[in-house]
């Protein structure tokens, strides 16, 4: 049997008195009604579409998080069901739109286009040879999942498949079964699955990425509860075309930096520190954050009104000001005094696509070597060892290969946007140790404009190493031509949200680059360039030369 098949949504059955996704509330429009009309209305919206299943299982697919339950929430409707179980409402996936191939600097998730006219500095980047570069070619041991585009995935992914009636008996489909069904067939949250391989979660002109942005952002949500583990509230949004993301709400607005006495482990998850984050990684050409879109929400008709989560549900209520607000349950701002209130049930959030369930697509944890201490008064080794390095050159995996300039590539990215808290990274298992960091959970990025935080950049300080495409692109962005914030503003103006970061975070970004290129400049003037740029070494994953010895 062929993986795909594995690979396949595993559905529930369908279910007489399904729960609608558009809730069918008017609470929307009445933010002051009484509370006591909830349970009537959801089950109006129940019979207003009866077609789909009254209970989502959460994606076998998809994930989020590095823990084996991640994909559990605090539901147990939310659970992983029996492998097997089908609903008729599968049959409603449809087959990617004709705008599904539009460039990948095109109209990302489905927000606003940068005019036709005048010239794109974005298109200018993407067209320069650093941006250029080949894999090389791929084979089974490169890419996520092993999927032949000449076999049929007919029977799960696209809906042509039978289902159970009312006795339990499986009927036939009306299509066809040879009907003949490629991958481009698929939903896009599944096509970027596919694409995923050693080198990329993405490739740069991938049209894939632009329509599961699009989808982010127009898919109806139809099924919602929180994520368990974390210290702040994230839920998992499920849609229409059964894919799955996390939503991070809004906590601060635009103009408010993290206040000065908070410590870096206690600071706000920033839902446009996500989505900026997505950005500056393309830009950066790592292509190792799982894609990421604003969207505004209706905390009634599509939180409330489709969730299964009792304990979320029960912390809704309306504020003085008549807006519909709630909290959750977490560790750190869940509370009535830290509730998120929408204007009146509007709020905004970062959606970030689920990448493939663990069960499918292992993943290790790794903790980072430069890990702070996550202590009020105690200090990290790295902090008080200025020869930490040393000892970490010699520590597998960081004794050969690309893993040390990976890590010196997620530091750079760090510094860029000021996030502290990267206390451990993940790879996918599969491909051994010879792959990138995936960079996940960058919301308290974009905290401090107003302030450098040095002790980001240890790391590079320390190694003095650093892979030649990263090395020459950051040239290539501090150039006047190009210039990363004028880069990164032109890639984020594509957002629904936008504006996402105001002036002052991105003219930090130039700031900020300028000095990773002292550090490095200081580096190669003591080492030598020779001793400081390590040569690219993709595509060879056994005779690596090793980063830790000269």
């Amino acid at each position: 049997m062929h993986i795909m098949i594995d690979l396949l949504p595993k559905l529930e059955k369908r279910a007489t008195g399904a729960d609608s996704g558009d809730g069918g509330c008017q609470c929307a429009h009445h933010p002051g009604s009484e509370a006591q009309g909830w349970g009537k209305q959801r089950a109006r919206s129940a019979a207003a579409e009866a077609g789909w299943p009254n209970k989502h299982t959460l994606r076998i697919l998809q994930d989020f998080s590095n823990e084996p339950s991640s994909n559990l929430t605090s539901h147990s409707l939310e659970k992983i069901t029996a492998v097997g179980d089908r609903v008729e409402s599968i049959k409603r996936m449809r087959p990617g739109k004709a705008d599904d191939h539009k460039p990948l600097i095109g109209d990302a998730s489905g927000g606003r286009t940068v005019p036709a006219h005048g010239f794109s500095r974005l298109s200018a980047l993407f067209e320069h040879p650093l941006y250029k570069t080949d894999l090389p070619p791929l084979t089974d041991a490169d890419t996520l999942f092993n999927v032949n585009t000449d076999i049929r995935f007919y029977p799960r992914a696209t809906g042509n498949q039978g289902w159970h009636n009312e006795d339990g008996n499986e009927e036939e489909e009306e299509f066809p079964p040879t009907a003949e069904v490629t991958a481009e067939s698929y939903p896009n949250w599944l096509r970027f699955h596919i694409g995923i391989n050693r080198y990329e979660l993405y490739s740069r002109h991938n049209p894939v990425l632009d329509a599961l942005l699009k989808d982010l952002v127009t898919q109806r949500i139809t099924s919602v509860a929180m994520k368990s583990g974390g210290t702040q509230l994230k839920l998992i949004m499920t849609f229409q075309n059964y894919g799955q993301a996390l939503f991070k709400p809004m906590k601060q607005t635009r103009e408010q930096e993290t206040p000065p006495d908070f410590f870096y482990f206690s600071d706000f998850e920033r839902h446009n520190a996500e989505i900026a984050a997505f950005h500056l990684d393309r830009v950066l050409d790592f292509r190792r954050v799982p894609p990421v879109a604003g969207r505004l929400v209706n905390m009634t008709r599509e939180i409330r009104d489709v969730t299964h989560d009792k304990k979320l549900w029960r912390t809704f209520f309306i504020s003085p000001a008549n807006n519909v607000c709630f909290y959750g349950e977490c560790s750190y701002y869940c509370s009535t005094e830290h509730a998120l209130c929408g204007k009146p049930d509007q709020i905004e959030g970062s959606l970030a696509a689920f990448l493939p369930d663990l069960n499918l697509a292992k993943r290790k944890t790794w903790r980072n070597p430069w890990r702070r201490s996550y202590h009020k008064r105690k200090k990290a080794e790295w902090e008080v060892d200025q020869d930490y390095c040393d000892e970490v050159k010699q520590t597998p995996p960081y004794d050969r290969g690309t893993r040390l300039l990976d890590v010196m590539d997620m530091t750079i990215f760090d510094f860029l946007m000021g996030n502290m808290d990267r206390h451990h990274y993940e790879t996918f298992e599969k491909f051994g140790n010879d792959t990138f960091i995936i960079h996940l959970d960058n919301g308290r990025g974009f905290g401090k404009h107003s302030h450098d935080e040095l002790s980001i950049l240890v790391p590079l300080s320390q190694c003095c190493r650093v892979r030649k495409s990263t090395y020459l692109r950051l040239q290539l962005l501090a150039k006047e031509e190009f210039q990363l914030s004028s880069l990164m503003e032109e890639s984020l103006h594509r957002d629904r949200l936008s504006p996402i970061l105001i002036q002052p975070h991105l003219q930090a970004m130039d700031r900020r680059l300028r000095l990773v290129l002292q550090v490095l400049a200081g580096c190669i003037e003591k080492e030598g360039y020779n001793g400081v740029v390590e040569e690219d070494l993709v595509g060879d994953t056994t005779t690596h030369r090793s980063t830790g010895h000269r």
